[in-house]
């Protein structure tokens, strides 16, 4: 089992800038994916971004160059940068963990508000 708990929504201005953070603990296996999910209200939940416990990214096209994803395999923690937040990126934000070992079961947290807004 693995356990997620994310933190530092908000709200926060155009063009502004938040750091969410993601805490995994529990069963977290050397060969993972992690990444960010979000859910704006009426629409589907899509992926953000997401990185590797080697390291690779993958980011979608609406947040490259604005966001950045990083990991601290040590710490078992995962950040998103969000920089020159829009009205359109106000969304929860889910952490989303898989091992790829094992049954490979994904993990949801429950999610963190963010909320672009002037």
């Amino acid at each position: 089992q693995v356990q997620l708990v994310e933190s530092g929504g908000g709200l926060v201005q155009p063009g502004g800038s938040l750091r969410l953070s993601c805490a995994a603990s529990g069963r977290i296996l050397s060969l993972n994916v992690m990444g960010w999910y979000r859910q704006a209200p009426g629409k589907q939940r899509e992926l953000v971004a997401s990185i590797t416990s080697g390291g690779v990214t993958n980011y979608a096209d609406s947040v490259k160059g604005r966001f950045t994803i990083s990991r601290d395999n040590a710490k078992n923690t995962m950040s998103l940068q969000m920089n020159s937040l829009k009205p359109e990126d106000t969304a929860v934000y889910y952490c989303k963990h898989v091992n790829l070992m094992g049954d490979g079961r994904t993990y949801w947290g429950k999610g963190t508000l963010v909320t672009v807004s002037s």
